[in-house]
């Protein structure tokens, strides 16, 4: 079996692939049977792997559905193995998980493919609830249908006007801040950089500090707080950036 057969194929109605089997790659062996124990409880199959060098060979021979990836593993470090796993397989789900807090960590993980990011400390739920997601994105992507949680977003976007509406009120978006939230809406649930929203808001290359993307931010927050202030739908995460993930 020269290439990973993927589980993505025929999903029931929730969007979730019945019994999918997922390969958690650590070293610690208590949070990797935490996750396992976690993921078996909500009818996924895991596997685990301790040692990074043993990660391509088992991929070339198993079928899996998504990829949960160590930064810090011996033999064959994380941000390597997600090089090499996008290489060979482009669509094969990666979620990275790493104790580290350097921010060019993450960064370098999110360019080099990972869908998401995990960070140490963690809840297990919080692990179900992010391969959950990862896995409806990458089926609707994979179909080329809009993300499912998109069909639940208390905000709609008009393309052609350039207007964010919610509950059918215009928020008088600026043009990057309606620019801001398109991106983050087309990927729910995604953890985008500051850098990475960056390079959407400016195309030109122009040298901008991180701080006008918080600036944009807290300004976009602010107009959607007014119009929906029950609902925090764009999230900050410390560290990494902002990601759109409505309620529900």
């Amino acid at each position: 079996m020269s290439q990973s057969a993927s589980h993505l194929d025929t999903l029931p109605q929730d969007g979730l692939p019945q019994d999918a089997s997922l390969l958690i790659v650590e070293d610690e062996p208590k949070i990797a049977r935490l996750m396992a124990d976690y993921l078996q409880s909500n009818n996924f199959t895991p596997t685990i792997i301790s040692h990074g060098s043993e990660v391509m060979p088992w991929l070339t021979q198993h079928a899996t559905s998504l990829v949960l990836l160590d930064v810090m593993l011996p033999g064959k470090d994380g941000l390597t193995l997600c090089r090499e796993i996008r290489q060979q397989w482009p669509t094969l789900p990666i979620i990275m998980v790493t104790a580290k807090v350097e921010e060019v960590d993450r960064l370098l993980g999110l360019e080099l493919g990972a869908d998401d990011y995990i960070c140490k400390p963690f809840s297990p739920r919080e692990v179900v609830a992010r391969v959950k997601a990862v896995l409806r994105r990458s089926h609707a992507a994979a179909q080329g249908e809009a993300p499912t949680t998109a069909k639940h977003t208390p905000v709609t976007l008009d393309e052609e006007g350039w207007q964010a509406l919610a509950n059918g009120h215009d928020l008088g978006l600026t043009a990057v801040e309606f620019q801001l939230l398109r991106v983050m809406m087309q990927s729910p649930g995604r953890i985008f950089s500051r850098e990475q929203l960056m390079d959407h808001m400016y195309r030109d290359n122009r040298i901008v500090s991180e701080r006008t993307v918080d600036s944009h931010i807290k300004k976009l927050r602010k107009k959607i707080t007014e119009a929906l202030p029950d609902q925090e739908i764009i999230r900050s995460v410390y560290g990494v950036g902002y990601k759109y993930q409505p309620e529900g």
